[in-house]
C-alpha cells in the first residue's frame, strides 16, 4: 500500500455524501476513488473524477482499494463490513457498528484475523460541545461531578408518504440505533463501562412505526449518567447538563459542522466548526455565570487517527473495546425496556 490510502465508499446518501466524501477529498494522504451507490448523479455530481459502480461487490473486486467506508442502512452494515473483510480491506462502519454485540465481536474477530482495521464512525467526539465540556471535565471546572445528562434530539414528524428506510420497521431500526449511538458513545468514553443499564424506549409519535424515543440511565456508583432522544422536540433548548459539587454547566443547541456540510461547504478554512456566541453553554459557580466560548469543532482528527492506524499501527480512536460496550449497551437497554428491569452490565 501506498502512503495514500486509496478509499471506496459503499453508500451515498447523508452518511457517504455530507459527512465523508467532504473530509476525504481534502485530505492529501486519501484518495476516494471509487462509491458504489445507487445515485451515480449524485456521485458525478459532487466530483466528476471518482469513479462510480452500481454494486458494492464490484468496489470489494478493486485490489487498489485499501479502504472502505460503510454507509448503508443499518442491516447492511455487518453484511458489507464481512465482505469487505474478506477481501482484506480496512473498513469504517457508520453507526451502529452492527445491531447486536454478538455480531459486533464476530466483525471485530474477523478483522482481527484478516489483519485489518474495523473500526466505527463515532463523529460526535469532535462536536464543539462535547469538546468543551471534555476540557471542563479534565480542569476540574465543576469540582466532582456528580450528574450529567446529555440529550440529542430532532423535531422529525412522520410524513407518510416519505419512503426513507429510517421509518420502516425492522432489525437497527429506530432511534436508538440512529441517534442513540452518539450519546452512548460519549457517555462510555468519559465515564467507562457502567454497572448496570435502565432503559424505557418507546413511539411517541403518532403513526411512527419506529422507537422515536428513548430514556437510558447508565449506573455507576459515584454519578447519575443519564442519556435521552425524542424526535418530537420543536425547540431544541437543552443538550447537556453537567452538575458537580462546585458548579453547574448547562448546553444548547448543536454543533453546526452538520449543518455546513449540507449546504455543500468544505472542512478546512479557519473558521470551521466555530460555533456562534447564542449555542455557547454557561458555567454556573462561585455565585455567578459566566457564558464559555466552545470549542471548535473540527471531524478531521477521526480520519487522521484512521491513516495512523493503518499506516502506523497507531490505535484506532474508536477502538474495539469501544465498539463492544456501545453494543452491548445498546443490548441491555433493548432489554431493559421490554423486561422494565434495570440490566446488571
Amino acid at each position: 500500500m501506498s502512503t495514500i490510502i486509496q478509499v471506496g465508499i459503499v453508500g451515498f446518501g447523508l452518511s457517504g455524501r455530507y459527512f465523508h466524501a467532504p473530509f476525504l477529498s481534502i485530505n492529501p494522504r486519501f484518495h476516494l476513488k471509487k462509491i458504489a451507490s445507487s445515485r451515480p448523479d449524485a456521485v458525478h455530481e459532487f466530483d466528476s473524477s471518482i469513479e462510480w459502480v452500481a454494486t458494492a461487490d464490484e468496489l470489494f473486486a478493486d485490489p487498489s482499494i485499501d479502504l472502505v467506508f460503510i454507509c448503508t442502512p443499518n442491516e447492511t452494515h455487518v453484511d458489507y463490513a464481512r465482505r469487505a473483510l474478506e477481501h482484506k480491506k480496512h473498513v469504517v462502519v457508520e453507526k451502529p457498528f452492527a445491531t447486536s454485540e454478538r455480531e459486533a465481536n464476530q466483525l471485530l474477530e474477523l478483522a482481527q484475523q484478516q489483519g485489518c482495521i474495523a473500526t466505527a464512525y463515532q463523529n460526535r467526539r469532535w462536536d464543539s460541545d462535547f469538546l468543551t465540556i471534555k476540557r471542563l471535565l479534565n480542569a476540574g471546572a465543576l469540582g466532582t461531578l456528580v450528574e450529567y445528562e446529555g440529550r440529542y434530539d430532532r423535531y422529525s414528524p412522520v410524513n407518510v408518504n416519505a419512503r426513507t428506510w429510517k421509518e420502516q420497521p425492522g432489525v437497527g431500526r429506530g432511534n436508538l440505533y440512529n441517534l442513540g449511538p452518539h450519546i452512548l458513545d460519549q457517555a462510555l468514553h468519559l465515564f467507562g463501562a457502567p454497572d448496570s443499564v435502565q432503559a424505557a424506549i418507546r413511539i411517541i409519535r403518532p403513526n411512527s412505526l419506529i422507537n422515536d424515543y428513548f430514556d437510558i440511565k447508565l449506573g455507576y456508583a459515584d454519578k447519575v449518567v443519564r442519556l435521552e432522544s425524542s424526535l418530537l422536540v420543536y425547540h431544541n433548548a437543552l443538550r447537556y447538563s453537567l452538575h458537580g459539587t462546585e458548579g453547574s454547566f448547562i448546553k444548547s443547541g448543536l454543533d453546526v459542522q452538520e449543518e455546513r456540510l449540507r449546504l455543500n461547504q468544505l472542512p478546512g478554512e479557519a473558521s470551521w466548526g466555530t460555533e456562534p456566541q447564542d449555542r455557547w453553554g454557561t458555567l454556573y459557580r462561585n455565585g455567578q455565570s459566566e457564558q464559555l466560548e466552545s470549542e471548535q469543532g473540527n471531524y478531521t482528527p477521526f480520519y487522521d487517527n484512521l491513516y495512523e492506524a493503518i499506516v502506523n499501527k497507531a490505535e484506532p480512536a474508536i477502538t474495539p473495546n469501544d465498539i463492544r460496550q456501545l453494543a452491548r449497551v445498546i443490548d441491555l437497554a433493548l432489554e431493559s425496556s421490554q423486561t422494565q428491569q434495570v440490566m446488571p452490565f
